[in-house]
C-alpha cells in the first residue's frame, strides 16, 4: 500500500514522549494515501509531562509523491498545527485520537503530469461523458456529446491551455482548444475563469462547432472540480491562493482536521 516511509529523526536528546507519539503517529498517518514516496511526521511535545495532560506543542506532517484515492496524484502535501489536545490513553493503545477537532497551515503542489492523470481517473471521467446539457445536445442533433482525450498545460499568471476532443456522432471527433484562468471560489472549488477559443489551433473547416463545443466544455469543467470530491479520511482542505509556477499548480491554504485518519 505505501511505496515508502522515510523514518522520523528525533533530535538528541528528545524525550519519550516525543519518541512514542512519533512511532504512533508514523503508524497512523499511512491511512491518509494510497502510496506515497515519502512521508515524515513531527510531533513536538515538551517537556513530555505535558502529554500526560493531553497537549502537544505541534503536529507537522509532509510527504511527496503521494496518490489519492488510488487515483489522484500530489506531488507536495504538508500541514502543521499549533498546539493540539489528543487523548492520552489513545496513544498508549498505539492510535493518535483528537480531543476535539484543529486546524492546520497547509499547502498542497500538483504538477502538470498528475492534473493530466487524473483526467483519466474513472471518477473525472464518467463526469465528461454521455452529457446531455442543452448547450451540447442542440450541436449533436439530440444526441449525448462525451469529452475526451483532455490535456492540461500550465502557464504563467495562473493561466491554462486545454485541449481536448469531443464525441458529437459516431463518427466525428471535433478538436478543442481554450486557455483559461483558474481561480479558487468559496475556498473549494477550482474555477476555470474568462475560457478564451484558440482558433489557430483548430482546422479551419472545424472551428464554428469547435467554438461552440469550447464554450460548454469550460462550463463543464467549471463545475466539475471540488475538493470536498477529494477529501481525505478525517481531513477538509480549504484553499486561500493557487498559483501557478512552471510545471507546478501551488495551493496554500489550511486543513480543518475532524480526527487523525484512521482513528474512526
Amino acid at each position: 500500500m505505501f511505496g515508502g516511509l522515510t523514518g522520523f529523526t528525533n533530535p538528541s536528546g528528545s524525550d519519550w514522549g516525543e519518541r512514542m507519539l512519533n512511532t504512533v503517529a508514523s503508524k497512523t498517518i499511512r491511512h491518509l494515501f494510497s502510496q506515497s514516496e515519502s512521508v515524515e511526521v513531527t510531533v513536538k511535545c515538551y517537556p513530555s509531562s505535558k502529554l500526560l495532560q493531553g497537549s502537544i506543542d505541534s503536529f507537522k506532517m509532509s510527504g511527496r509523491g503521494l496518490v489519492i484515492r488510488k487515483d489522484f496524484g500530489v506531488d507536495e502535501m504538508s500541514f502543521e498545527t499549533d498546539a493540539v489536545a489528543i487523548d492520552f490513553s489513545s496513544v498508549l493503545k498505539g492510535k493518535l485520537s483528537l480531543k476535539q477537532p484543529t486546524q492546520a497551515v497547509a499547502q498542497v503542489t500538483l504538477s502538470e503530469e498528475g492534473i493530466n492523470k487524473a483526467f483519466q481517473a474513472e471518477l473525472v471521467e464518467k463526469r465528461l461523458q454521455n452529457l446531455s446539457l442543452p448547450t451540447l445536445t442542440g450541436l449533436s442533433d439530440g444526441q449525448p456529446v462525451s469529452f475526451s482525450e483532455i490535456q492540461l498545460e500550465l502557464l504563467p499568471d495562473n493561466q491554462v491551455r486545454i485541449s481536448a476532443k469531443a464525441d458529437i456522432s459516431s463518427t466525428e471527433l471535433v478538436p478543442i482548444s481554450l486557455t483559461a484562468t483558474v481561480a479558487v471560489e468559496r475556498r473549494r472549488r477550482i474555477s476555470f475563469q474568462n475560457p478564451q477559443f484558440e482558433a489557430d489551433a483548430i482546422p479551419e473547416s472545424q472551428r464554428e462547432i469547435s467554438q461552440s463545443l469550447t464554450k460548454a466544455l469550460a462550463e463543464v469543467l467549471d463545475n466539475m472540480v471540488d475538493l470536498d470530491r477529494f477529501d481525505l479520511d478525517g481531513v477538509t482542505m480549504r484553499i486561500n491562493r493557487l498559483e501557478t509556477q512552471g510545471k507546478q499548480l501551488i495551493f496554500s491554504g489550511y486543513a480543518q482536521i475532524e480526527r487523525i485518519p484512521g482513528n474512526g
